[in-house]
């Protein structure tokens, strides 16, 4: 248990290396854990081919970090800041439902054709598109368990294409539509001064206490982090409970969703209970520092995803490569047709829109950082637009996994 670990923080250490010298990995927002786990992947991989060496890792410790990242996750859904985003994120929340369900639908009439499981349409659906390579991992034991060998490696494989296919077709594709559909953008001065949230590609861009430069002694931080890290237990613990009481309904959830939704909940109530805090009253969510709160949440999710990565087992790929293929390359085509048919009429058909189908292409094929990379671009050619970087981190950061683990829960229960 504590060699996987310390070998998937070494491959953690060895991504963020890599990723400071490697323009390609800059540019498609691969994480560090990522690139430094396929090593460890591949080198596996070489010692099963040439030597009949097969290597295997403990996940107790990678099972914990994934329910601290996605409690984290959990806590930063505050359902106060809808007023923020207005219609255009009540839309994106519509549309995320959307290719949520094609992004399975899809998969699932495929393996049907081609006469393979319909789970591997389940790992290559919205598990590993929108939900990225946390949720593919949150979702890998259950799909072990259901009989897909693999699960891991496949979802961990088709997150990797997402990320860059997701990078890849944003900008592009919203280029198009403003030169196709918008020509008037065009002839229209790009701002004198950038706005500072277009150079911040970080999942909690939401929040603007993310971006204020604090002053505080080692022993402020050391307190802060540490509430921030009971509050994580307590709801981690509780969600236990919460994941108990779910399973009696006899939908399959992740071991993680209890403790998410505890976290939401949590986040959402304490806001009504007073608290004396130096003789003064108080309500009590101003002792939640989300800051820290989603510092640790990515400190978490950088460990579970190198433990993660270097456990890959690349050889089981080899029969599922054709109809992996196959849905990998027809869920791009699809996002493409869905972002142009349908996502940019239902947002209004504006500039704003056309920068909101960059950042939809982003998350729904890999991350939220990729949607905030890829609107950046879109906006440098032309404008800034303030609204698509409000929408897109609230979207990414607060109901997407709530959303896709929901969706995916009901797609396994038709199945099963």
């Amino acid at each position: 248990m504590i060699q996987t670990a310390g070998i998937g923080a070494l491959a953690l250490m060895i991504g963020m290396v890599l990723t400071r010298k490697v323009s390609f990995l800059q540019k498609f927002c691969v994480p560090s854990p990522v690139t430094g786990g396929l090593i460890f992947s591949l080198i596996g991989l070489a010692l099963f081919a040439w030597c009949n060496i097969e290597l295997s890792f403990d996940r107790t410790l990678q099972d914990i970090f994934m329910v601290a990242f996605f409690t984290c996750v959990g806590y930063q859904c505050d359902l106060k800041v809808i007023k923020q985003g207005g219609k255009p994120l009540v839309l994106m929340l519509v549309l995320l439902v959307l290719m949520i369900t094609l992004q399975n639908l899809m998969p699932w009439g495929i393996t049907k054709l081609m006469h393979v499981d319909p789970l591997l349409g389940i790992a290559a659906g919205s598990v590993s598109m929108t939900g990225g390579h946390g949720t593919a991992g949150g979702f890998a034991g259950i799909l072990e368990q259901m009989g897909l060998q693999g699960a891991g490696t496949i979802g961990m494989a088709a997150a990797t294409f997402g990320l860059i296919a997701g990078s890849m077709l944003g900008g592009p594709l919203a280029n198009r539509i403003i030169r196709k559909k918008l020509k008037d953008e065009q002839k229209q001065p790009k701002d004198a001064a950038i706005d500072p949230a277009m150079s911040g590609i970080e999942s909690d861009e939401a929040s603007p206490a993310g971006r204020t430069e604090r002053v505080s002694t080692n022993e402020q931080e050391f307190q802060q982090y540490a509430k921030a890290s009971y509050w994580i237990l307590m709801a981690m613990g509780g969600g236990t409970l919460l994941s108990w009481a779910l399973a009696l309904t006899g939908v399959t959830f992740p071991a993680y969703f209890g403790a998410l939704i505890l976290a939401a909940i949590i986040r959402n109530t304490i806001g009504f209970i007073p608290y004396k805090d130096n003789g003064v009253w108080i309500k009590l969510d101003k002792k939640l520092d989300m800051e820290r709160i989603t510092s640790v949440g990515n400190i978490c999710l950088s460990m579970f995803l190198g433990m993660a990565m270097i456990s890959l087992r690349l050889w089981e790929l080899q029969s599922l490569a054709l109809p992996l293929v196959v849905i990998l390359a027809t869920q791009v085509l699809m996002m493409a047709l869905f972002v142009y048919f349908v996502a940019f009429p239902i947002l209004g058909r504006t500039y704003d829109a056309a920068v909101l189908c960059a950042g939809l292409c982003g998350f729904g094929l890999g991350a939220t950082p990729n949607a905030m990379a890829n609107m950046s671009a879109v906006c440098y050619k032309y404008r800034y637009a303030p609204t698509p970087f409000l929408v897109v981190p609230i979207i990414g950061s607060m109901f997407t996994d709530i959303i896709n683990t929901g969706i995916i829960s009901l797609f396994l229960r038709l199945i099963s």
